[in-house]
């Protein structure tokens, strides 16, 4: 198992920006193919972005290209988001997810306001 912790989710306008990072510890974090995931009151948890073990392929949802951007620090054990231009509709709960142990973070609340 890794374990997850998610922070950096808050309360922001819309066209505001925000950065969430996820921390791993407990078992090789830079070997995973890590995710983001939100589940906005209501609806079923949704992908939003994912990006392989180096750092160097990267994927997203349509809704958040253009907007959203992946990155990791492997010597850190952490994945950001970096969200800009946020709309009301991206207000959910944020998760990580590391692939290769199926493992969840508890997740951070971004609310946006319009």
């Amino acid at each position: 198992q890794v374990q997850l912790v998610e922070s950096g989710g808050g309360l922001v306008q819309a066209g505001g920006s925000l950065r969430l990072s996820c921390v791993a510890s407990g078992r090789t974090f830079s070997s995973t193919r890590m995710g983001w995931f939100h589940q906005a009151s209501g609806k079923e948890r949704e992908f939003v972005a994912a990006i392989n073990w180096s750092g160097r392929i990267t994927e997203y949802a349509e809704s958040v290209k253009g907007r959203f951007t992946n990155s990791r620090d492997n010597a850190k054990n952490t994945m950001y988001l970096q969200m800009n231009s946020l709309k009301p509709e991206d207000t959910a709960v944020y998760f990580c997810y590391a692939f290769s142990y199926d493992s969840w973070g508890q997740g951070t609340q971004v609310t946006v306001s319009s």
